[in-house]
């Protein structure tokens, strides 16, 4: 790799969030979630307002879900559903906690004019489905099962590669590893970076092989969801702890752009978990390559 960072472009993107008018945790679905410490609603709809207003700031496009009473993890959006071409591929929760938030995303991309595919298998979206490039990178190991990943190749005709989480800490993807350039060139190397120890040894051998010039995040920052972020391929939106990880993005010619989600960490989410990409929907605004 070259000792010089390239020029970065940033793309428009278009993303689906859900205010936190009813956040708290009041059970225990992850080993971040303690519901018998205290959380502070006013205090996660502020930070999340922060989020949404970068977006808006950077010339993106968001959409709102409403919020449903009794779930206060709908805020964690990426986990409502997985978008390319203008299909949308339905969630379904293995958490009972959750289940009832599916048909509210599922009718929300049919109302919104996505060709939408209800799932027969356990998948949480986004959190465990990342697009790079051409291909889709796939979790499983604690939420979406195997079999979820034959179902989203077949729905879209893409590549899909199995990564197998091992580490409960970092029980989606999405939590473990960041795809840093939506657009690429065909055949070209997406930016990724991800979490060594967070996949067993075949997954960290896949990774390397395909994505050889992958930032490799410590531990240190992997702990504070620094992975956990979004990016428009210049702009990179991160947690403010995970300092390293910062480091690493200035030196390959990203921006890092500092947002605190501290008191949806509790929940076990972070700058992705609340974010939705929708891909190819009619009268979209995100560029693609």
């Amino acid at each position: 790799m070259s000792d010089i960072a390239p020029a970065r472009i940033p793309h428009k993107r278009r993303y689906l969030m859900c205010r936190p008018e009813h956040y708290t945790v009041s059970y225990s679905i992850n080993p971040w979630m303690e519901p018998a410490n205290p959380t502070d609603t006013a205090k996660a709809i502020a930070q999340w307002q922060r989020l949404y207003d970068t977006y808006v700031e950077l010339g993106h496009e968001v959409e709102l879900i409403d919020p449903l009473e009794g779930y206060p993890d709908m805020v964690y959006t990426a986990n409502g559903g997985f978008l390319i071409d203008g299909i949308a591929y339905g969630p379904e929760f293995r958490y009972v906690e959750r289940q009832g938030e599916a048909p509210a995303f599922i009718d929300w991309f049919r109302a919104n004019g996505y060709d939408t595919r209800a799932p027969e298998e356990v998948n949480e979206g986004e959190g465990d489905f990342l697009l790079a490039g051409d291909v889709v990178l796939a979790g499983t190991g604690f939420r979406s099962t195997g079999d979820s990943h034959g179902e989203v190749a077949r729905i879209f005709g893409r590549e899909v590669v199995s990564l197998t989480l091992v580490d409960p800490r970092f029980y989606h993807l999405d939590t473990a590893l960041a795809v840093l350039d939506p657009v690429v060139e065909p055949g070209a190397e997406p930016g990724v970076a991800y979490l060594p120890h967070a996949f067993d040894e075949a997954s960290r051998a896949e990774l390397e092989r395909r994505f050889p010039n992958a930032i490799l995040v410590s531990d240190e920052d992997g702990a504070v969801f620094g992975l956990n972020s979004a990016s428009d391929g210049y702009n990179v939106i991160i947690s403010p702890r995970a300092k390293g990880f910062e480091v690493q993005l200035r030196e390959r010619g990203y921006n890092p752009i500092l947002v605190d989600l501290s008191e949806l960490l509790l929940g076990g989410g972070g700058i992705k978990c609340c974010t939705l990409e929708l891909r190819g929907a009619a009268g979209a605004g995100e560029e693609t390559a």
